[in-house]
């Protein structure tokens, strides 16, 4: 009997972000505004999350956000829609459960021969699905992979909950991988701990976000850095080898605890949460647009990433920046 192979295909050496793009709505919520809610100061919400302001999508949906983030990232890259072999959209807070918001994004876009599919990881979101992307453009199923984060939180949040409406916000970031000569998308180190599963929890489509804030914190800034340091060495490189520190935004405190005990003192650290707040899986590539804007990195330098959050779930990866 004759035995039949599947034909070889051509393996890429690696896979890199080329660039981002982001979007944000032009609403914007102090501090102040949301402590006064609750009988504070804004002052007292700074001081426990470091958020100065966030910004909150009045009409905007999650899929106009993403199409939004997306045509600018296509447009600082230089690439056309017909470029994209493939669109994934990383989402925990879309409107409706189908179609999927990927699907809408690519045909916006123009896109129209790309494969299109949604991924909730929470938080962890934007991590796991450019971790898909580089295999798929490693392996060759797709030159170009667009990476959309993007997320209405505030939809999400009971405006009277103290825990979690003075932080979560609403955006988009997205960004564009494709091949590379030499890797520029490390080894994922990622998991979960369902044990954890209910500290962040919506029911059901008709019950907002709960949270159990300190407990989140505890695990963030106990369990995470190993993870961090794992990636990096997955990598081959030393934290003294980073040029930046790009960590979910979802509180300044976990984020300057998490930087520590990483031990990168000469590394950049994203802290777009303080005029963002936490948007869930569009954090990480908005912080990123920002800091490529700011020109706070050189193209080429290393870039650590983790995202953390429902679920429990995280994902860290070493990334070059473009």
């Amino acid at each position: 009997m004759k035995v039949s192979r599947l034909r070889q295909t051509t393996a890429i050496a690696g896979a890199r972000m080329v660039g981002f793009g982001a979007y944000q709505p032009s609403t914007v919520v102090t501090s102040e505004e949301t402590a006064q809610r609750f009988g504070r100061t804004g002052e007292w919400v700074r001081g426990r999350t470091g958020i100065v302001s966030l910004r909150k999508a009045e009409t905007e949906t999650v899929h106009e956000m993403a199409v939004a983030a997306s045509r600018q990232a296509l447009a600082n890259c230089g690439m056309s829609a017909e470029d994209i072999g493939l669109v994934i959209v990383a989402s925990c807070s879309a409107e409706k459960p189908m179609p999927d918001v990927a699907s809408g994004v690519a045909h916006a876009l123009g896109a129209v021969t790309a494969g299109a599919f949604d991924l909730n990881a929470a938080c962890a979101g934007f991590c796991y699905a450019l971790t898909v992307a580089a295999d798929v453009v490693r392996n060759g199923s797709a030159k170009y992979v667009l990476v959309v984060g993007t997320e209405r939180m505030t939809a999400w949040v009971d405006p009277m909950d103290l825990g979690t409406s003075i932080i979560f916000g609403d955006g988009a970031g997205a960004a564009i991988v494709g091949p590379s000569a030499t890797p520029g998308i490390g080894p994922v180190v990622w998991g979960s701990d369902g044990q954890g599963a209910d500290l962040i929890r919506i029911p059901d489509f008709s019950h907002g976000m709960h949270m159990e804030g300190q407990a989140v914190f505890r695990w963030a800034t106990t369990e995470l850095h190993p993870v961090a340091l794992q990636a990096c060495e997955r990598a081959g490189v030393r934290p003294a080898d980073l040029a930046a520190i790009v960590p979910h935004q979802a509180n300044l405190r976990i984020i300057h605890a998490m930087a520590k005990k990483i031990g990168a003192p000469q590394a950049v650290v994203a802290q777009d949460v303080v005029r963002s707040g936490n948007t869930s899986a569009a954090s990480i590539p908005l912080a990123l647009q920002r800091l490529a804007e700011a020109k706070a990195t050189e193209p080429g330098s290393l870039a650590l990433l983790i995202g953390f959050g429902a679920g429990l779930s995280y994902a860290a990866q070493v990334v070059t920046l473009p």
